[in-house]
């Protein structure tokens, strides 16, 4: 059986870390599994290009079939466009709805 992965970040640097390494170890015991990040609120900083200390990280694990998600509402929020951000992300128009679109998908909710 294999289970489906939300991982949720909306906060600082630590926190993508930590999801980013949950994302790592799942990929590693559910090989092929679905997963998907949702950034949303300040998260989305983080993801800017040219200052993301991730962005290795997040290519190689998008190489396993991460979807990393960015909330649209966040972006407009903070003045940035979805131009300035690492190559390979998503923006959808609200973050917080992906997240119950997804749950209600059977994605399983973690929060790190």
């Amino acid at each position: 059986m294999s289970w489906k992965l939300l991982l949720h970040v909306d906060g600082g640097g630590a926190e993508l870390a930590t999801a980013l390494r949950n994302a790592g170890n799942y990929a590693n015991a559910q090989p092929g599994a679905a997963m998907t990040l949702v950034l949303n609120g300040p998260a989305v900083e983080l993801l800017r290009a040219g200052s993301c200390p991730q962005e290795a990280d997040i290519a190689k694990l998008r190489g396993l079939g991460l979807r990393v998600l960015v909330c649209n509402n966040a972006l407009k929020d903070r003045g940035m466009t979805p131009a300035q951000l690492i190559a390979g992300v998503e923006v959808v128009p609200a973050g917080i709805v992906e997240l119950v679109r997804l749950q209600d998908e059977g994605y399983a909710y973690v929060k790190p």
